[in-house]
């Protein structure tokens, strides 16, 4: 019975990888509905629409300018969490939005931008500013804007409402559920508006509406007098139109009005070469990956083997199905995330062995492989996920969509581990593979390693190396090539735009033009964009001054006969604005609480969670010293690479934390000192192990891939040696200090052990002298017995 269970569990598993494989390449149906080729691709990898709105009036404020373009920001990521609004010369914008190639589309959804009003029904003489139309289908305005202004007949502008949401309310008569807008005011509209909703309800509960780019979008009566700047519209709508209204009232809420000036189709900014190499990385980094398990774990390496083949069938079917934007940084972090996929498999495979070490046999070893792994698997990928959503309901931009993709690859991975291996493993058992030699090499006898009587040294490194970063910061300060090396995406730059004569492609222009353009510009990461149906190709570089932009003009007049006429230089803002830093910082700070929280609640002990955040913000330090010394560009990319060694890092401390609770448990009178060295000890295999799959994929990842992608790949590189050095070297340690000095009790017995250990090192080292001068006495005496001979 059991045996056909297994071969029925088998030809299910083979089923699905079957499946998963079709779906991958091919799709669900004649549209490829769920092939890898439909999953929605960023600007770096499919192009997507260019527009430019430029301020109307009178130039605005920089203040004003940052904060519509970071409003505008949240406004596109409706459409991709990917999509980009950046600011060009003084008073316009651009917004670049990937997968898109229709820009009237995004044009007429977007709407006219600042072009918002709440306006009364009757003016001060009792005329109606609006009536309904002569279909009697809606409501039209009998005035035009600049006479409602000069008449006070506006009650506020989009500047005055701080934030319009879509939102679910009981009806307090029939209790169902309905649909409104919920809308919160500044200081300023607040004033304004309860003045004229006091005035309306007056009136007989009138009307107050809501115009925007040529339409009023809403005419609500007023229930009652609003004071506080919370107001509510409601009515008989579905939450399609609720959102699509309060969606609509954010984009009129720009601090600037803006009019569109161009839109165009652009191009990918990176060739297929990129894509490509990256994906042949991956797969090589996967191949690696499942020959090193299968020859470390035999037959569950080759199991968890085929679990990692259908983790990256279930990534690609549910990139499709969540509509995912995958950048070129995503595809990183979706190979990067195979290696991670590993971890859970190595502390199974890793407690399987240790059990069958003991004398257990296969299907209680299997068993209690998995039981014991479970909680080490669950919180390090909590506290994973923690991070991940509060970076996705916190964050904005290229973060939320490092949250995405940082949260499906958990979820996954943990499916796969803890589901599709078990089961493939317990088939093989089923069927009747079940010799002992086939699932484990039995563990060799390893005495404890004295980590912790190495603290103080390790303490000392990790500081040098965590103060390191800020000291080249005031060295390259003082040399006067900036603390960091800032990229466009953080600092902006120049957006050249030049019109050849000739259409060229980008991987010709990679080959042809970049390399002699970087020597120009000094910019190692210029980005490029074709336009779509033209012959305009735009150069986007660090900031040139007045000789690199003659440089740039000389090149391509002498190279490609491009006229200075078809060449147009802007400034451009960086695409990471400062709104959205702080809203990574805020989110990043956040999460690290929340996860401070969590292994607080889960192991009754916040020494474990103090160490874990302390060991957490030591690779981050790290890493970033990396970027620092080595001068490597901090754009986006610096972004998603911090992000990740914070969702990684904690994994590998997690592990060793909870080996030691375990065994706190069941060795309860063992010195502590021994106990957590061999804990360490007991995990370093499966640290090792852990680490090194991903930093295989790494690797892959540097040796195949892209300038930007080796710009990721590097730091990754050293944040996850380092993670893995801080798990074996600093984590237990920092909880032993913690607990020997908060802990009286713990604190006594350790300084009896170290007074043993003195006393017997001192004795030992008597011993060794007296053996010593023993020696030396027998010694003089052969000499003499030799010179009398």
């Amino acid at each position: 019975m059991k045996k056909s269970r297994g071969i029925l569990s088998l030809i299910l598993i083979a089923a699905v990888m079957v499946f998963l494989g079709v779906t991958s390449i091919h799709g669900l149906n004649s549209k490829g509905m769920g092939a890898a080729r439909n999953i929605n691709l960023g600007l770096d990898l499919e192009g997507g629409v260019s527009i430019t709105y430029e301020a109307v009036g009178e130039k605005p404020s920089d203040e004003d300018m940052k904060d519509t373009v970071y409003k505008l920001q949240r406004r596109v990521e409706e459409y991709s969490t990917e999509a980009q609004a950046y600011q060009v010369g003084d008073n316009r914008i651009s917004i670049e939005i990937p997968g898109v190639q229709d820009a009237n589309e995004i044009l007429e959804e977007l709407g006219q931008p600042g072009s918002l009003y709440f306006i009364k029904h009757l003016d001060s003489e009792g005329n109606e500013n609006y009536t309904l139309n002569a279909e009697g289908t809606g409501y039209e305005l009998t005035k035009t804007i600049e006479e409602l202004q000069e008449d006070g007949s506006i009650v506020l502008t989009g500047t005055e409402v701080e934030s319009a949401s879509a939102g679910a309310l009981s009806d307090s008569t029939t209790s169902a559920t309905e649909y409104g807008v919920d809308l919160t005011l500044t200081d300023e509209g607040t004033k304004a508006f309860a003045e004229a909703t006091e005035e309306a309800y007056n009136n007989g509960q009138d009307s107050i509406a809501i115009y925007y780019d040529g339409d009023l979008i809403s005419v609500p009566s007023v229930n009652n007098v609003i004071e506080n700047g919370r107001a509510q519209i409601t009515g008989n709508m579905s939450y399609e139109e609720a959102d699509n209204i309060a969606s609509t009232i954010r984009i009129g809420g720009l601090n600037v009005e803006l009019k569109e000036i161009s839109s165009e189709v652009v191009g990918a900014q990176l060739g297929q070469e990129a894509v490509s190499t990256s994906l042949l990385a991956g797969a090589i980094g996967l191949v690696i990956v499942c020959v090193f398990m299968c020859f470390v774990y035999l037959l569950p390496g080759f199991a968890s083997s085929l679990a990692l083949l259908i983790y990256t069938g279930l990534i690609l079917v549910l990139l499709n199905a969540f509509d995912i934007t995958l950048t070129l940084p995503g595809i990183a972090g979706i190979i990067l995330g195979i290696g991670m996929a590993v971890d859970a498999n190595v502390i199974i495979f890793a407690r399987v062995k240790e059990e069958l070490t003991a004398g257990a046999s296969v299907h209680s070893a299997l068993k209690a492989g998995f039981h014991k792994a479970m909680s080490a698997i669950i919180d390090g990928n909590v506290t994973t996920l923690i991070a991940a959503a509060v970076l996705w309901f916190r964050g904005s931009g290229t973060v939320r969509g490092f949250a995405q993709t940082l949260a499906l690859g958990i979820v996954v991975s943990m499916f796969t581990a803890l589901v599709i291996t078990r089961l493939i493993i317990y088939s093989f058992y089923a069927v009747g593979i079940r010799n002992e030699k086939l699932y484990a090499k039995k563990l060799k006898k390893r005495s404890p390693i004295d980590f912790l009587g190495k603290r103080r040294v390790f303490f000392i490194i990790s500081i040098i190396m965590c103060l390191s970063g800020f000291v080249g910061m005031g060295i390259n300060h003082a040399r006067g090539i900036g603390a960091m090396n800032y990229s466009l995406d953080f600092v902006g730059g120049t957006s050249t735009t030049v019109t050849f004569d000739q259409q060229y492609t980008l991987d010709e222009i990679d080959s042809e033009m970049i390399p002699d353009l970087e020597d120009i510009t000094g910019d190692p990461n210029i980005q490029v964009q074709t336009v779509q149906d033209t012959t305009q190709v735009v150069f986007k570089t660090q900031t040139q001054d007045l000789s690199e932009r003659e440089a740039f003009a000389k090149y391509m007049s002498d190279n490609y006969g491009v006229a200075e006429k078809d060449i147009e230089v802007r400034n451009i803002s960086g695409t990471v604005s400062s709104e959205m830093r702080t809203d990574a910082i805020v989110a990043v700070v956040i999460a690290t609480i929340c996860m401070l929280i969590y292994i607080w609640f889960r192991f009754k002990d916040i020494r474990f969670a103090t160490s874990a955040v302390i060991a957490l913000v030591h690779d981050v330090l790290v890493v970033l010293a990396f970027y620092v010394i080595a001068r490597v560009s901090v754009g986006n990319t610096f972004i998603a690479c911090m992000l990740t060694i914070v969702g990684y890092s904690i994994n590998a401390t997690i592990v060793i934390f909870d080996r030691i609770r375990e065994e706190l448990k069941l060795n309860k009178k063992e010195d502590l000192k021994e106990l957590v060295n061999r804990c360490i000890t007991q995990t370093l295999t499966r640290s090792i192990y852990t680490n090194l799959t991903t930093f295989i994929m790494v690797v892959a990842l540097y040796v195949l891939g892209v300038s930007s992608i080796k710009e990721f790949a590097a730091p990754l590189m050293v944040g996850i040696a380092c993670g893995a050095y801080t798990s074996v070297c600093i984590t237990g340690a920092l909880w032993y200090v913690m607990k020997i000095r908060t802990d009286k009790t713990v604190a006594a017995a350790a300084l009896q052990t170290d007074a043993e250990g003195k006393a017997e090192a001192i004795k030992e080292a008597e011993d060794k002298a007296a053996a010593g001068t023993k020696n030396s006495k027998a010694g003089k005496k052969h000499k003499k017995k030799k010179r009398k001979h």
